[in-house]
């Protein structure tokens, strides 16, 4: 029942999103009392570091229901449990699992996905934009797919200027070092110019400190500081911005009845605010100004 101010209950709130958003929900309760499990857990071993991440974990989990409220949107139930995973992958598991170092491939896949939700979430922000009423303008499919790729690589290139930052303040190697066996550099070039040195069969380096201590590091190979890393991870970013971008051109094209798409791409919660020349129902009032 609605309480005196006419709006529903807490009770019929909940009782309303398990029956719409079952999975969802279902998702949220297991992740969450995972979270509060492995948050008790570290606090027993006196780590607070890691309690600190969990707690932050549970104000992400929040985050999308608060911008479905704050932004009068919807979203889809499959973006929204993809989000709950994800976080939960990155810091649960990657941080205080350490599958980042376990899983030499963990970082890679959640770079992709990451570059699949920014530009998921670039181009729902303009997408509900192009469709609001107030608006005087229509962007086309392209202009809308090109916004989302870029969106998502701009966020996947301040992401790694946070981790270099990191890594330079405070020494966390976020941009974890790879092994390689060749490298090719002009800092060896005997008459000082700019001839790279091809070197090959690397097998082992040997640190030499202030204080004259030298130290075989025994990897097998020359340590790469993070760059190897970073571009890996801008490629895959690369990677996932432009198979959302593909997607998004095409729900656009198909006037949102493509199935698959609207998997992904919230809409507006009040049907009255968004224009139905681009319903995520599908309308048939088409405008040629959406169009290329």
């Amino acid at each position: 029942m609605p309480n005196k101010s006419g709006k529903p209950s807490f009770r019929r709130t909940l009782q309303d999103a398990w029956y719409q958003e079952r999975g969802v929900m279902l998702v949220y309760i297991f992740l969450r009392v995972s979270v509060v499990l492995v948050l008790v857990a570290q606090l027993f071993n006196r780590n607070f570091e890691n309690v600190f991440l969990c707690v932050l974990v549970l104000f992400l989990f929040s985050l999308p229901s608060m911008l479905e409220k704050r932004l009068s949107i919807k979203l889809p139930d499959t973006l929204e449990i993809i989000i709950l995973l994800f976080i939960y992958a990155a810091e649960i598991l990657g941080e205080i699992g350490a599958y980042y170092i376990k899983h030499p491939y963990w970082d890679t896949v959640l770079h992709t996905l990451n570059g699949f939700l920014c530009a998921a979430i670039g181009f729902s922000l303009l997408d509900l934009l192009n469709r609001q009423k107030k608006v005087a303008f229509q962007l086309s499919p392209v202009y809308l797919a090109v916004v989302a790729f870029c969106f998502s690589m701009t966020v996947g290139v301040l992401w790694e200027f946070f981790e270099y930052a990191m890594d330079q303040l405070f020494f966390l190697d976020m941009q974890k070092d790879m092994i390689v066996h060749e490298i090719g550099t002009v800092k060896l070039d005997p008459a000082g110019g700019n001839v790279p040195v091809h070197l090959k069969d690397i097998v082992d380096v040997i640190l030499v400190q202030g204080d004259g201590t030298r130290t075989a590091l025994g990897l097998g190979g020359y340590l790469d500081i993070g760059l190897m890393d970073t571009m890996m991870d801008l490629f895959v970013n690369f990677v996932g911005a432009t198979v959302f971008s593909v997607i998004g051109y095409f729900y656009v094209r198909s006037r949102g009845k493509n199935r698959f798409a609207k998997r992904f791409i919230p809409v507006v919660s009040d049907p009255e605010a968004e224009d139905s020349n681009i319903s995520p129902e599908g309308s048939d009032q088409d405008t040629d100004a959406t169009d290329d």
